[in-house]
């Protein structure tokens, strides 16, 4: 059997085109990295499979993270408290930690190839009145999706750019 290559995708044409993962990690695994889970999920499951996880799990997801996703019809009830050895053998494309805790504690993962970190407050530490600590919530909420937007668009961006470079050297009978 003949395997014509020429036909076969680039590599650099794959890049843009296999979904990469995504594991976001916190302390507790409890709320921070479940709304960034949630919305990044929202917001790209097209592009990424998105994971979370937490260096010391607190067990449970906050009923708090899952109610300020719930106002704007994202759904993590099913989410679950996981542990970040549970992915210590998966190819992780790319981590992002939210809390200083977890960026200290994050170990490399195979096939690793970007690390960020996007500090947010803890909202479950915030007091006072219910509705008080749903604010914190919403705004945590908020900064997350804001800065996952701005990543996206950064993604995209990039992913606009190869692809206009492959069709200006394809115009020139060149490749990468």
């Amino acid at each position: 059997m003949r395997v014509d290559l020429e036909h076969l995708p680039k590599p650099h044409q794959l890049f843009f085109k296999i979904k990469k993962s995504i594991l976001i990690l916190c302390t507790g695994n409890s709320c921070r990295s479940h709304l960034a889970e949630g919305l990044f999920k929202d917001l790209a499951s097209d592009f990424f499979e998105v994971y979370s996880a937490g260096s010391k799990p607190a067990g449970f997801v906050h009923p708090k993270a899952i109610a300020v996703l719930k106002e704007i019809d994202i759904d993590i009830s099913q989410n679950h408290s996981k542990h970040l050895d549970e992915f210590l053998n998966q190819n992780i494309d790319t981590v992002i930690t939210v809390c200083g805790n977890a960026d200290a504690a994050c170990p490399s993962f195979p096939g690793q190839a970007n690390r960020y970190h996007w500090g947010f407050p803890d909202p479950a530490h915030a007091g006072g009145s219910d509705e008080e600590i749903l604010a914190v919530f919403r705004q945590v909420r908020d900064d997350i999706h804001r800065t996952i937007k701005a990543y996206l668009h950064g993604y995209r961006e990039s992913n606009e750019c190869v692809s206009r470079m492959e069709e200006t050297l394809s115009s020139a009978n060149l490749r990468l």
